[in-house]
């Protein structure tokens, strides 16, 4: 977790970073996302330069990789892997379309607001933040929530 204070202020929409985004779709499901809304969604909650792979994956592959990277026999909505972050911010994103679309079903979200939060909190791990604790997980959605709103979407924590 990043030692913060005071919680750092969400890139806006039209503050561009240098990165760049290599998009995997291994799996195509209706309503996923296409490049440039994940290139705004991952630009808003960035706060440095990074190289990211953002993958979309099936249930299959979304459990094997929570089962072999984090012992969870179970698919999971975002996984991040952070790699070599002394020379650069580096790392992949998965996101695991069937668990999100059900997700958003049961939550009476929209799918493409669910993907927004999800893509941002991935990012928001990729830079250090984790919710492990309660003190860090107030950080992480008090910063989720900041830029999930200034990209147009409700709180993805406020229960309608």
């Amino acid at each position: 977790m990043k030692n913060v204070s005071k919680v750092p202020e969400p890139s806006s929409a039209t503050n561009h970073k240098k990165f760049k985004l290599v998009l995997q779709y291994a799996a195509e499901f209706p309503g996923t996302p296409r490049r440039l809304q994940f290139r705004k969604w991952v630009n808003a909650a960035l706060m440095q330069s990074a190289e990211i792979v953002l993958r979309i994956v099936n249930e299959e592959e979304g459990r094997e990789l929570n089962r072999h990277f984090r012992g969870k026999d179970k698919a999971t909505n975002v996984l991040t892997f952070v790699y070599d972050e002394l020379q650069s911010l580096s790392g992949d994103i998965v996101l695991c379309a069937p668990v999100i679309i059900n997700e958003a079903q049961q939550q009476k979200k929209i799918l493409a607001a669910h993907y927004a939060h999800l893509t941002v909190h991935g990012v928001l791990h990729l830079q250090g933040y984790d919710h492990e604790h309660e003190a860090d997980a107030a950080i992480m959605e008090q910063l989720e929530t900041e830029i999930v709103t200034q990209l147009g979407y409700a709180d993805p924590y406020y229960e309608q």
